[in-house]
């Protein structure tokens, strides 16, 4: 079978398998993308983990995958946990639901394997977030009090992107890519699912000036999703819209085999402008440092790789002491033109929308079953970390804002050669 037949009915499926998928890592984004990219902690701007990594780090790195690589298909898929705890008004509840993630992927040449182009497709969720505190003791229905303590008890966010990429050997040390990226967001603030369409670009480039180093650089440019109709943020009894734009981001690397063929490192370093893109600057977002590194190590060369990485951002959202969320006339803050109550604004930042993650470790492996299939397999932690606000309710009265997060995923997935 063919590469570029086999990508269309995984496409296909692509379109119709991502459903209920809520996930984050640094600020909303995921942490890459696929088995073995999440193993390594999504670092991979300088040398391809894999064919989906290839397509969501850089496409850059397609003009140096192995011949091998370039006749593979991946299939994985991610059960992820986030962990949520908010806390408002003297109560708490806690969300943790577990959500299933596929993600496909693959690669190949265009022209033969001596031409210097290849291409390659991806499918997969590349930001979410989500916590759903329906019947805890944050939703009033279940426990009365004078007035709602945050703005909506459920605030889910998914999208999926699909990247059609293609990159060109300009020299045996240079490589240039590009990603097209066709993003479907859905967007759920307790009045139902909203839906949105997006657009955005991922150029790429690589420079290895020997096979063992490699060095990399991309840009990811935003794209705005429109989700109409999603939230009466201003409470006078009709939804309003909001645009959310994927924030720019720039990343850079380097990889380097310690061991030819058996050890490899890699770190990068990535700047997320947050602060800029719409929807996340209204809600005060700052903008982020992500920086990572991985190693993988052939163990049982040609059989068995094991890899590991770890990844530390910045967390865009930042507590403000001492808010007046007093219920008086002015006392709003202006979100597209619609002017939301300071409390619930806050209550918004810090409970209902909570991406404040920071510190992942990523471990997995690569096992050889045959020379067609591979099976692969990694666990992700991110690990607790608190946000906590003081100020004042809509009653005038003393009050605490905070939400704590973690998160655990498991990964299993399978490379076809063909």
């Amino acid at each position: 079978m063919k590469p570029l037949h086999l990508s269309l009915p995984l496409l296909a499926l692509a379109a119709g398998s991502f459903s209920g998928l809520r996930a984050t890592t640094h600020g909303d984004n995921l942490l890459g993308a696929g088995t073995v990219s999440r193993s390594l902690g999504g670092v991979g701007v300088a040398a391809a983990p894999g064919v989906t990594g290839a397509v969501v780090s850089n496409p850059a790195t397609l003009g140096f995958l192995s011949a091998e690589t370039l006749r593979e298909a991946e299939l994985s898929a991610t059960f992820f946990q986030p962990r949520f705890t908010g806390r408002a008004g003297g109560r708490e509840a806690r969300s943790d639901t577990v959500y299933s993630i596929p993600t496909l992927g693959l690669a190949g040449t265009l022209g033969g394997m001596e031409s210097p182009w290849r291409y390659g497709f991806a499918a997969y969720v590349v930001s979410g977030l989500g916590g759903d505190y329906r019947n805890s003791a944050l939703d009033t229905n279940l426990a009365p009090t004078p007035f709602p303590l945050v703005a909506t008890t459920r605030a889910e966010l998914q999208v999926v992107e699909v990247a059609p990429s293609v990159s060109y050997l300009i020299s045996p040390e240079w490589s240039a890519g590009l990603s097209l990226h066709l993003d479907h967001g859905s967007f759920n603030l307790g009045r139902g699912e909203q839906n949105g369409l997006g657009v955005g670009i991922q150029p790429g480039l690589v420079y290895r000036p020997d096979p063992r180093l490699s060095f990399g650089l991309t840009y990811v440019s935003p794209a705005t999703v429109n989700y109409k109709n999603l939230f009466d943020f201003d409470n006078n009894g009709s939804p309003d819209g909001l645009k959310l734009e994927s924030p720019p981001q720039v990343k850079l690397g380097a990889a380097y085999e310690l061991v030819p063929g058996r050890l490899q490192i890699a770190s990068e370093l990535g700047w997320v402008n947050w602060g800029g893109a719409k929807g996340y600057r209204d809600f005060d977002w700052q903008d982020s440092w992500v920086v990572g590194s991985s190693v993988q190590w052939q163990a049982v060369p040609g059989k068995l790789v094991l890899r590991a990485g770890y990844t530390f951002g910045t967390s865009p959202v930042e507590a403000r002491g001492n808010f007046n969320g007093a219920g008086v006339p002015g006392n709003t803050v202006n979100v597209q033109g619609k002017n939301i109550p300071t409390y619930y604004y806050e209550a918004f930042r810090i409970i209902s929308f909570p991406a404040i993650a920071e510190h992942h470790l990523s471990l997995g492996l690569g096992w050889k079953l045959s020379e067609t299939w591979t099976f692969n397999a990694g666990l992700t932690h991110a690990f607790k970390n608190t946000i906590t606000e003081q100020g004042t309710n809509l009653l005038g009265a003393p009050t605490t804002l905070s939400s704590s997060l973690a998160e655990d995923s498991v990964e299993i997935g399978l490379t076809y050669r063909y």
